[in-house]
């Protein structure tokens, strides 16, 4: 695995970790592909039930490394587009990746760190972490779906201010948006986010997954789409062994236990 990115394990639990302390967790493209590579093994991996992605050092991501990006310039704009789809491959993996992911973040966010940020299924949040659509301040346009996640929380003039300002928005600011689903003070950021993580493990991986395309598609799909899109996860559900044990274990008055199923499929 690449010095960039530390992985452990904590029981059901995939902690990927950015490690390029010395820049503030900025991003490269060894990064891009050691998470995008991570995240695919999880995905086959039954023994993984939910994702944590956070940072090391105090920070979450500081966004694209502008010493990189200052040489980009000297590339056509073909090879310019080849590196920006590394970083848009890594923000698809996170939102097509079946396990649920979950960003906890401490200190910076910035430019497409906010991306990664909002492209994980929820948001573990200091109250003092630092929100930023920076790209405006080094002549830059954002990248990564900032555009796309912002625009789900705040109206088109809000984020065009954000855009044009590059003005921070704090952790207690993203959570009145909507964006964050635990506020917490600094330094909690990463034990919160591995107790929901703990939580949602232990749970039915197919029907979540299942969920998470739902939840994906909701905002944007006509009322008409989204219940052929729940029929059919449905329908789906009712045959599964999961919704077996499910349904048998509330009838019985009793935890469910999905993990067995787990173990049965490796």
């Amino acid at each position: 695995m690449s010095h960039t990115l530390l992985t452990r394990r904590e029981g059901d639990v995939l902690v990927l970790s950015n490690n390029n302390v010395a820049a503030r967790n900025a991003l490269s493209f060894e990064f891009y592909i050691a998470v995008t590579d991570a995240l695919r093994d999880a995905a086959s991996d039954p023994s993984v039930g939910a994702i944590v992605l956070t940072g090391e050092g105090g920070h979450f991501c500081s966004g694209g490394d502008l010493r990189q990006l200052a040489k980009r310039r000297e590339l056509s704009v073909q090879e310019r587009r080849v590196r920006l789809e590394g970083l848009h491959d890594l923000i698809r993996a996170v939102r097509d990746c079946p396990k649920p992911v979950i960003a906890a973040v401490e200190g910076a966010a910035a430019g497409a760190g906010l991306s990664l940020a909002m492209a994980c299924d929820m948001l573990v949040a200091a109250k003092d972490a630092k929100f930023t659509v920076a790209y405006v301040k080094v002549g830059l346009t954002p990248d990564g779906g900032a555009t796309a996640f912002l625009a789900e929380f705040v109206s088109r003039q809000v984020l065009t201010e954000l855009c044009l300002t590059g003005a921070p928005l704090s952790g207690e600011r993203m959570h009145d948006l909507g964006a964050v689903n635990r506020l917490v003070e600094s330094g909690s950021a990463l034990p919160t986010a591995m107790a929901l993580a703990v939580d949602i493990a232990k749970g039915p991986q197919k029907a979540m997954s299942h969920i998470k395309n739902l939840c994906r598609h909701a905002m944007r799909n006509s009322l008409k789409d989204q219940l052929e899109l729940e029929a059919q996860s449905m329908v789906e559900a009712m045959g599964s062994d999961e919704s077996l044990e499910g349904i048998h274990a509330f009838l019985n008055k009793r935890q469910p236990n999905f993990s067995q199923l787990r173990q049965v499929s490796e």
